[in-house]
């Protein structure tokens, strides 16, 4: 039981807040002790050769340790623009690594090499098309060449996939054109309950 001391209405409807929370299913809270577990892929055939430095991944971090009010940890891999590579890497942090959310930066354009949405299409149980069209139309405004990214999402399991591009800028853009509506996402498919900065990024929770 939560008990409602105050007569005033705002401490009222933060008891009902605080009771609402009480009662969620254990399953979907990220209160078990341990951190929600994301994946950060930076894909990439120079970084991962170390000729070149990851600035993909670790705005992809900052970018959560931002908005995230859960406990969350990542868990890093940078790997090369390979097929196989990038789609056992994200089957295995999906199925193995337990993460709930999954987020790939590099890969995403026209060039021969750019192969990260086919990687990801091949491991998906349902592609979400509409994570792709919304940070592209974001984009668009500001960079003309938006159209060439073909970077998209989906669902395996229990854990979401989105594709980024490898630019910092444009990761924090993308991020915040579609992450409203990420932890109503991860409560749909069983993943555990995501909490935002409402400050930063107020999630989108209809159901």
């Amino acid at each position: 039981m939560v008990s409602c001391l105050s007569n005033h209405w705002q401490g009222v409807e933060k008891c009902q807040q605080w009771a609402i929370l009480s009662n969620m299913d254990d399953s979907k809270m990220a209160s078990t002790g341990r951190p929600v577990r994301v994946g950060i892929v930076s894909v990439s055939d120079r970084a991962h050769r170390g000729v070149y430095e990851d600035r993909g991944g670790p705005a992809v971090r900052a970018y959560l340790d931002d908005v995230l009010v859960t406990p969350w940890e990542a868990v890093a891999r940078v790997i090369p623009d390979e097929v196989e590579v990038i789609r056992d890497t994200l089957a295995e942090l999906a199925d193995t690594a337990g993460c709930c959310l999954v987020i790939t930066t590099g890969g995403t354009g026209p060039a021969p090499r750019d192969v990260t949405p086919e990687a990801t299409a091949a491991v998906l149980d349902k592609e979400l098309a509409g994570f792709g069209e919304a940070m592209r139309a974001v984009s668009r405004p500001h960079v003309p060449t938006a159209i060439l990214s073909r970077q998209t999402a989906g669902v395996r399991g229990s854990a979401l996939i989105i594709n980024l591009p490898g630019s910092p800028k444009a990761v924090r853009e993308c991020l915040d054109a579609v992450f409203a509506g990420v932890p109503d996402c991860v409560d749909l498919i069983g993943g555990p309950y995501l909490e935002t900065d409402p400050g930063r990024v107020k999630a989108h929770r209809p159901h």
